[in-house]
């Protein structure tokens, strides 16, 4: 990692994303140096505002070809070298490792000058505001980036210690850079601490008020509250989203690979606190289409989500182009067909009766496999014969571009993407259609399945504690929307921990699909990182299955992703066992 030469901040781009309503002015000479943070309040936003740049959620990462559920035909695709055998800790495209230390040191550096800043020096109450706000900011942007790190390169070191990440809570110096890094249980308490630190000093939610909430009584006018916490901060970090990363690390925390002796309490800790954020009476009946046009048009642009969608908890602001469908339509819609889903991922869908393709009772029809499927299925994969832009697309032998290998960049497994994208969308060069897309943060769902998961391993299928709704309350509302008529036979036959923890995972495997959450629950979950992508070979009717790529994981270390070789190099970081 480098020193920050902060002085150089007027570059960053934070000045057009900036919420406050002050411009730059060029100097005579053009030559900023970093005093000007004292008196341009825009220039001095600027470093938390890189932070925000760097959340590793700002677009979809598409790294499902590193684990079951994809694969790619680009073959230069860095998951698809980690899937092959090549992940390191010198080539690892998962690598948060510079990206997240070098959002906290812009967030330390901002937390040493927020309270010298001149934010509003003619009115004191709307100046006191603008410091507790950015320093609430500050605070949890610096929690969910550690979050990540600790999710990407936590591990057990050569000592056997489960460690966690150096934990930086002061602008530093590069000298300081080799700085040990914390157990991990450390480590998780230090991000508590950041997010609680967040929790005290902002609103739960943003928007404009009629009265000052009792939580600001120190500001007498509502006028001064609005300007500050209003409408226009939309988006910004709150506190319901400071609640949502510490209910996300409990889930962290508890999972079997760093709760190796399966503490009942920390599942019953991420219960409760993700319960805090939910309301099984108002699960969005179309949050599983929240890319669609419908539901893109019908929320607000400029709003928190969750005033107007109850499938949004925190999103980025809307972004308008066609580069998914450009990668990922099939070549004859003008596509590359880069991430292909596998055979794997299609028969976890169940049937409509709720049933598993491999129960007797499922009616599963092997010769016409895609008839009486979960409704999820169409939504989200393309499939032979699927009907696509008022096109049918095949994809067996044969079949044209695209069948089957037929091109470089037609389907190496029989499927296509479809979740995501835009069917209005038009790759054609010679179109002009861009479409608007929403990148979320958090999405309800998630916090929905993180509940459901926590609860049943703390309380079993039914238990709920005092929130009342259980982990089978949740899976059924989210079968029920999927198209799953409830109750469910297949779902009330689910009774013991065991059984209702696979559905959980499988149900959590097709609504959070090609969201970039498999790679990491596969780990936290310590599971098989083994198992073959598949795909189907379709040719005169018949479906012959086949391996497409294997995956080449150690099961013994690779559940743990590892500290960057040039940390360990330089800095004589304890590297995590096995890389």
């Amino acid at each position: 990692m480098k020193t920050l030469q902060l002085i150089l901040i007027a570059v960053i781009s934070l000045i057009m994303t900036s919420g406050c309503e002050w411009s730059l002015n060029p100097e005579d000479d053009n030559h900023s140096v970093f005093n000007r943070v004292y008196e341009d309040p825009g220039f001095a936003e600027g470093l938390l505002i890189t932070a925000y740049t760097l959340i590793p959620t700002n677009d979809y990462r598409f790294d499902e070809p590193a684990t079951d559920d994809a694969v790619t035909n680009d073959l230069g695709n860095t998951y698809l070298y980690m899937a092959k055998g090549m992940w390191t800790a010198q080539y690892n495209p998962q690598n948060l490792w510079d990206n997240c230390n070098r959002g906290i040191l812009y967030i330390n550096q901002f937390l040493d000058i927020v309270s010298d800043v001149s934010w509003k020096p003619s009115n004191q109450e709307i100046e006191d505001l603008f410091i507790r706000r950015l320093t609430g900011e500050s605070y949890a942007m610096r929690g969910i980036l550690k979050y990540f790190l600790l999710r990407n390169h936590a591990g057990p070191g050569a000592s056997g210690q489960l460690l966690g990440i150096p934990v930086f809570d002061d602008f530093i110096q590069e000298s300081e850079f080799s700085t040990p890094r914390k157990s991990f249980a450390e480590s998780v308490q230090s991000i508590y601490n950041d997010l609680d630190k967040a929790l005290a000093l902002l609103p739960y939610d943003y928007g404009n008020k009629t009265a000052v909430p009792a939580d600001f009584s120190e500001t007498k006018d509502v006028y001064s509250y609005n300007f500050v916490m209003g409408d226009a901060t939309q988006q910004r970090v709150s506190g319901r989203i400071a609640k949502a990363f510490k209910a996300r690390l409990a889930l962290l925390e508890a999972s079997p690979a760093f709760n190796a002796n399966n503490d009942p309490s920390l599942w019953e800790k991420a219960a409760n606190m993700t319960a805090e954020l939910l309301d099984i009476n108002k699960f969005d009946p179309k949050g599983n289409l929240f890319y669609l046009k419908a539901q893109i048009d019908a929320g607000s642009l400029t709003a928190n989500d969750y005033l107007d969608n109850a499938e949004i908890l925190w999103r980025r602001a809307i972004v308008t182009n066609r580069t998914w469908e450009t990668n990922n339509f099939p070549p004859t819609l003008y596509g590359n067909g880069r991430i292909n889903p596998t055979q794997n991922l299609v028969d976890a869908f169940p049937m409509k009766n709720g049933y598993p393709i491999t129960d007797s009772k499922s009616g599963y029809n092997h010769s016409n496999p895609y008839a009486g499927r979960d409704p999820r299925l169409a939504l989200y994969i393309i499939y032979d014969g699927s009907a696509y832009k008022n096109a049918k697309i095949n994809t067996g032998v044969n079949a044209g571009n695209n069948g089957l290998n037929a091109l470089v960049n037609s389907t190496r497994t029989g499927y296509y993407l479809k979740k995501l994208l835009r069917e209005d969308a038009n790759p054609n060069p010679s179109s002009t259609s861009d479409q608007q897309h929403v990148i979320i943060h958090i999405r309800h769902t998630e916090m929905f399945l993180n509940y459901a998961e926590a609860a049943n391993e703390a309380w079993g299928p039914t238990g709920s504690s005092s929130h009342g709704f259980s982990a089978k309350d949740v899976i059924a509302a989210i079968r029920n929307r999927a198209g799953i008529a409830q109750p469910d036979e297949y779902l009330e036959s689910v009774n013991t921990k065991e059984a209702m923890r696979e559905l959980i995972r499988n149900e959590r495997r097709l609504e959070l699909c090609f969201e970039s959450f498999r790679f990491w629950d596969l780990r936290r979950w310590k599971a098989d990182l083994t198992e073959p992508a598949r795909g189907v070979r379709i040719e005169n009717g018949t479906y012959n299955y086949f391996t497409v790529e294997e995956r080449v994981y150690k099961n013994e270390y690779m559940h743990y992703g590892p500290i960057p070789y040039t940390e360990v190099l330089k800095y004589n970081i304890e590297q995590n066992t096995g890389w």
